[in-house]
């Protein structure tokens, strides 16, 4: 510690949470938005950022206040009530949405150069990959997310650079209107899943804050919300720039389907040598997030829900079979499927976050209601969508 500086070590906290919460679908779904939106992306990058950027670090700040102690935050809605959802968050991140996606979108990434291998087969040996590193917590992981986060970061600043100097003259109009572009990106927003994600690894923040705040909960909560500005501020960097580059590339991208987006754009700037070695690194990326979310979903399943009956060996071979299996819809497929589920949740999760802060801060007693209520509004929402 006395080689840092407090600020520099503030710094570097937030270069984590930025490093916890990116992932390569949160570089594809800015990509979409930006092919989709194209002369209104700017509009759409507001309800990005809002969705995508903003309420995941207010459910990290809320974390923050319960010494992220996820337990405590959700049992403010009922003990069974606060499991469930626990059980149904655990379930999105892990084996039914999280690591099948990542998966798929290795594949998707790799099949552009490496055709002819089925899905079934590649999820299969994915799995089997999976099982093995996390079994023997291998170092291999953290090796490869110290050298890749920093190398995909890099390739991803070229694409970005590259990719808004050299690009089309003609400029493409989109179908959105102002209003539909920004509702459009709002919604793409909830697709990367992060607010999910931060209600539990928030702990991991806390633990390295507590080194600098000199057991004080105001230090604490100062540090927490100087270090989320920073995380915060370069999450929006790459929305940004990766957003702004799929728009002015989207004639490239016309008959590019979401999966394939990524290749695309990095053989579209990159050309194919640089561009295979990106869509290879995104590719073991993706895998590495995958290796890390098994190891907590197992977990979760081994303790909190056999309560040790089930040891947690099987517990993973529970996980990676269901994640093989919801792995078979392909990455466009389990996009739909997470689709409705997470427009669903997803501003109840916001409420609760608001609801719990006030209470820390200001005392506010009531939770249940708001929460069910909001909740009330978006299975109205979504029912209306459904039936329309």
């Amino acid at each position: 510690m006395r080689f840092f500086t407090k600020e520099l070590y503030v710094f570097s906290v937030g270069m984590a949470m930025f490093s916890m919460f990116f992932g390569a679908g949160n570089v594809v779904f800015p990509l979409i938005v930006g092919q989709a939106t194209q002369d209104k992306s700017l509009y759409a990058l507001l309800g990005l950022v809002l969705t995508g950027v903003g309420v995941p670090f207010i459910g990290l700040f809320a974390m923050t206040l319960f010494d992220g102690n996820y337990r405590a935050f959700f049992s403010r809605l009922g003990n069974f009530p606060g499991f469930l959802i626990v059980l149904v968050i655990m379930g999105l991140i892990g084996p039914f949405g999280a690591i099948p996606r990542c998966i798929t979108l290795s594949y998707s990434t790799l099949k552009m150069f490496f055709g002819g291998t089925s899905i079934v087969l590649f999820s299969a040996l994915s799995c089997l990959l999976i099982f093995v590193l996390t079994m023997r917590k291998s170092r291999i992981t953290d090796i490869l997310g110290y050298v890749l986060t920093p190398f995909l970061l890099l390739s991803l600043a070229v694409i970005i650079v590259k990719g808004m100097w050299i690009h089309p003259e003609v400029t493409t109009i989109t179908a959105h209107t102002t209003l539909s572009a920004f509702f459009h990106g709002l919604m793409s927003g909830y697709h990367t899943m992060d607010l999910l994600g931060a209600f539990f690894f928030c702990a991991v923040v806390i633990d390295a804050l507590k080194k600098i705040s000199q057991k004080s909960r105001r230090s604490l909560n100062h540090n927490a919300l100087l270090a989320s500005c920073v995380g915060a501020s370069l999450l929006a960097i790459v929305y940004i720039g990766m957003s702004e580059v799929a728009a002015l590339h989207a004639e490239v991208l016309v008959d590019a389907t979401p999966d394939v987006v990524l290749g695309t754009v990095a053989l579209c700037v990159l050309g194919p040598y640089a561009g295979i070695i990106t869509c290879v690194a995104v590719a073991l990326a993706c895998l590495t997030t995958a290796i890390a979310l098994a190891a907590v979903f197992a977990e979760f399943i081994h303790y909190d829900i056999f309560r040790d009956t089930i040891n947690y060996q099987w517990s993973l071979v529970a996980t990676l079979a269901i994640a093989f299996i919801v792995s078979t819809l392909e990455f466009n497929g389990i996009v739909a499927f997470l689709a409705p589920i997470v427009q669903l949740i997803y501003p109840s999760l916001l409420v609760l976050c608001l609801v719990n802060i006030a209470h820390k801060l200001r005392g506010f007693k009531y939770v249940k209601t708001p929460v069910a209520a909001t909740f009330a509004i978006s299975l109205f929402v979504q029912y209306t969508a459904l039936t329309a």
